[in-house]
């Protein structure tokens, strides 16, 4: 796992400090065919990569205290702009304008935010109480085609691990949803932004189909 200086081409994985990393990165390896993966702290190597990997875990004040003390906010808003960026967890909410989480504002690049799963009436299709952190495999419903579905079937389970989800203020980002206890938004995806809820590099083998078809992805 690489921390490199600038490097034109590469797919890079943003370290804001926030994580565990090395299984974005070994799963990005695993289907890149050879081509340069580095995980990376560094604005310039952001700035540089042909394609964003953004992923998180923690609370979301830390993770944007964490961004803006490292310097890679600007650098973060230009791939969301202009190349393929792929949001993971945190690195989904954070594209968003305001968490409950803390009471902070996001990135502000999709408009909408970030609320907690209610704390009464989460209960199963068997009445059976609900728990959360939202934690394990689900399904994951598509709403209409995009290319990172390629192979991809409607209602594949991928692997979750959150208490908070967004609530995007267009629907028209709506890629996915997922029910526990409540329907909500697990993915969403509007130009050159894919981003999910869930974690593709523990969905194996879905994840790691999902990856591949982001690396190939030409929006």
């Amino acid at each position: 796992m690489a921390n490199g200086a600038r490097q034109s081409g590469a797919i890079v994985v943003v370290d804001y400090g926030m994580g565990n990393l090395r299984s974005v990165w070994q799963a990005l390896v695993r289907v890149a065919n050879g081509r340069e993966v580095l995980v990376s702290a560094n604005p310039d190597v952001v700035l540089a990569a042909e394609r964003v990997v953004f992923p998180g875990q923690g609370a979301m004040p830390d993770c944007m205290r964490e961004i803006d003390q490292r310097g890679l906010r600007a650098a973060v808003l230009d791939a969301a702009r202009n190349k393929p960026f792929l949001g993971i967890c945190i690195g989904q909410q954070m594209l968003f304008e305001h968490s409950d989480e803390g009471d902070v504002p996001g990135l502000g690049i999709l408009a909408g935010r970030v609320r907690r799963f209610p704390t009464a009436g989460m209960v199963d299709q068997a009445g059976a109480r609900l728990k959360v952190p939202h934690m394990g495999w689900n399904e994951v419903w598509q709403k209409g085609g995009h290319p990172l579905w390629t192979g991809i079937a409607d209602g594949t389970r991928f692997y979750f691990v959150h208490s908070y989800f967004v609530e995007p203020a267009d629907t028209a980002c709506v890629a996915a949803t997922t029910h526990h206890g409540i329907h909500f938004t697990s993915v969403v995806a509007r130009d050159n932004i894919f981003a999910l809820q869930c974690h593709p590099e523990k969905s194996s083998p879905a994840g790691l189909v999902m990856l591949a078809n982001f690396l190939a992805w030409k929006p």
